[in-house]
């Protein structure tokens, strides 16, 4: 029997006094698995059959669970989800940081569990993923899984050149699901091929879908090579079919990597950007803009950093890791002045538009890596911080940034983490100046592993 929940949405059991971590499975389960590493004290395995279900166990309500990969707690009522999360937190923050720590407060949950995402991704390719058992009755047939026909969806998690037809994706709103058909079905019915990612080559690659709070709505269609004309008619269809459309862009890709970072993305239709609020702040958001994913958990995530800050008008706050600056400017009404420090210039370009959106005269945004800007004579132009809040990437903080602070030894640091365990390691590193006075997880994103957590500490009497 499945015993308990462990890190990264692997469950637990114990045979003979050995470990075994589990996919695919939830406490409660009685399962057989086929086991991938098989070491002294512990194993890996996957559950292969569910031999008796958990009490706990709901029907996912997504047909492509399981197959996709991108929620894998479909199985789980969202309350327990919520209980697997704030445990993971406690965990990794005990076990890892091994610091004292005061009571974790209750974690904050989504009040949508569907519809979330203010941002698709979505892939055209030549490559189909089948699932096992439909491949050996192709098989069986005598058809080649080559014959297929190519998928809109989403990559297979540990397949690259793989995408999983979705029919019904849940965690947009639509007209996510719509968009992403018609351009599919445009292309097949012009044959007009999807892309290769194995050739590199094809026409129709990749579309992304950002919705807002507003009713704004961003379509960025990535071509392979330039056909206008094909190209011009596809557009068009779309601005017909869905004139709900604020903003329609495409962009030619003919690199060997999705990413977008390096290329401009024409705009067709609209102002070539749309508009979020965060409580009664306005965010511009561009085809390669950074934004949080989930709009409305991220005010509550905001909030929280916020209270954590405790600002009274009085303090310099530092934004570490600023991206486009929305935690600073949501911050920004409590602070005598923001100053945002980030590495990706096209964020800093974005966090001074967003600023000057909103009419703030006392932020201010640079370039750069905190460890070589943050010296003293940073500090003597922009003020020694009162308040510095960092927000790294799932790696967390490099440990030259981590001794910054210790350097820095602001009265408040207010660390905000999509990742607890790396998190829970570099507060170890800051006990040596700091303690931990508040602890409150945010679910931004259900039926999926991951859990934000805030952090606030303060410098320990000296």
């Amino acid at each position: 029997m499945v015993q308990d929940y462990a890190a990264e949405g692997k469950s637990l059991s114990r045979v003979d006094g050995k470990v075994i971590f589990i996919e695919g499975a939830v406490p409660g389960d009685v399962v057989d698995i086929r086991l991938s590493k098989n070491k002294s004290d512990w194993a890996e395995g996957q559950a292969i059959q569910i031999k008796t279900p958990s009490p706990t166990r709901v029907t996912p309500f997504c047909s492509h669970f399981g197959v996709c990969g991108g929620c894998q707690w479909q199985m789980l009522p969202y309350e327990q989800q919520l209980v697997y999360k704030q445990k993971q937190v406690t965990d990794n923050l005990q076990r890892i940081g091994r610091i004292s720590l005061p009571p974790i407060s209750p974690i904050i949950g989504a009040d949508a569990t569907t519809g979330y995402r203010n941002k698709m991704e979505y892939t055209f390719a030549t490559r189909k993923f089948i699932p096992a058992d439909e491949f050996q009755q192709m098989k069986a047939a005598g058809l080649s899984w080559e014959s297929q026909p190519g998928a809109a969806g989403f990559h297979v998690r540990g397949f690259f050149d793989r995408v999983v037809e979705i029919d019904t994706c849940y965690l947009q709103e639509e007209p996510t699901n719509q968009l992403r058909k018609a351009a599919a079905r445009f292309a097949i019915e012009e044959e007009l091929p999807f892309y290769d990612i194995k050739q590199h080559q094809g026409w129709l690659r990749n579309m992304l879908v950002r919705n807002t709070t507003t009713g704004e709505l961003m379509v960025n269609l990535v071509f392979g090579y330039e056909d206008t004309g094909a190209r011009k008619k596809l557009l068009d269809q779309l601005l017909h079919d869905f004139p709900q459309i604020t903003t329609l862009l495409y962009t030619i890709n003919t690199k060997k990597n999705d990413s977008l970072y390096d290329l401009d993305s024409k705009v067709y239709h609209g102002k070539g950007y749309i508009i979020e609020t965060l409580e009664d702040f306005r965010f511009k958001i561009s085809p390669k803009s950074f934004f949080q994913t989930n709009t409305r958990q991220a005010e509550k995530l905001y909030r929280v950093t916020r209270d954590f800050a405790e600002l009274d008008g009085s303090q310099v706050v530092y934004d570490l890791y600023c991206g486009t600056g929305s935690i600073g400017i949501f911050v920004s009404k409590g602070a005598q002045k923001v100053v945002g420090v980030e590495a990706v210039a096209d964020a800093i370009a974005d966090a001074k538009e967003n600023a000057q959106l909103n009419g703030l005269a006392h932020t201010a945004f640079f370039t750069g890596d905190v460890i070589d800007i943050c010296d003293d004579a940073f500090f003597t132009t922009h003020g020694q911080p009162d308040v510095v809040i960092t927000d790294p990437p799932r790696a967390g903080m490099h440990e030259k940034l981590v001794k910054k602070l210790l350097d820095i030894a602001a009265p408040t640091v207010v660390y905000v983490s999509c990742n607890p365990a790396t998190q829970a390691r570099d507060l170890g590193l800051l006990d040596e100046k700091y303690r931990v006075e508040k602890i409150q997880p945010v679910d931004m994103f259900p039926h999926t592993l991951h859990i934000e957590n805030v952090v606030q500490l303060k410098l320990k009497d000296q």
